[in-house]
């Protein structure tokens, strides 16, 4: 049986471990990057299932990633379309929460991360796509 597969995307390698350590036994193949141009190349290569992704990246030479231009990319990648992505962050989440939603986020996530709360979440996600069709009255 295929396991279903998520994207972790942090710039934090202990975060990016921890994630690892709980939705691996928890049965999903885990797969990890650090910033935008990493999260892009995996998910094309790697097509997740679904994708947790963290806000702020730090700046260097290059793009400027943020969740949001990475939402953005994803979005306009074939292989991601329709991926749902939860967000994740430390930061405030009153000034993130509604822009990540707008962006085309499935929810949002505040550090500390309830594990618990985000596995029934990401089954909840998983399962919608399979159910498209509703389900017929047997005494109808």
């Amino acid at each position: 049986m295929n396991r279903p597969k998520i994207l972790v995307v942090d710039d934090d390698q202990v975060i990016l471990k921890a994630m690892s350590m709980k939705l691996t036994p928890a049965g999903y193949e885990v797969v990890t990057a650090v910033d935008g141009s990493e999260a892009i190349a995996a998910a094309r290569k790697q097509k997740p299932d679904l994708i947790l992704l963290d806000v702020n990246f730090p700046a260097d030479v290059g793009v400027g990633w943020d969740a949001f231009k990475i939402l953005a990319w994803l979005q306009r990648v074939d292989e991601c379309k329709g991926t749902p992505v939860i967000v994740i962050s430390g930061g405030d989440a009153a000034k993130f929460k509604v822009r990540a939603l707008q962006a085309g986020a499935i929810a949002y996530f505040q550090k500390p991360v309830k594990f618990d709360e985000l596995l029934a979440l990401i089954k909840q996600a998983l399962a919608a796509p399979a159910n498209p069709a509703p389900t017929p009255n047997p005494a109808g």
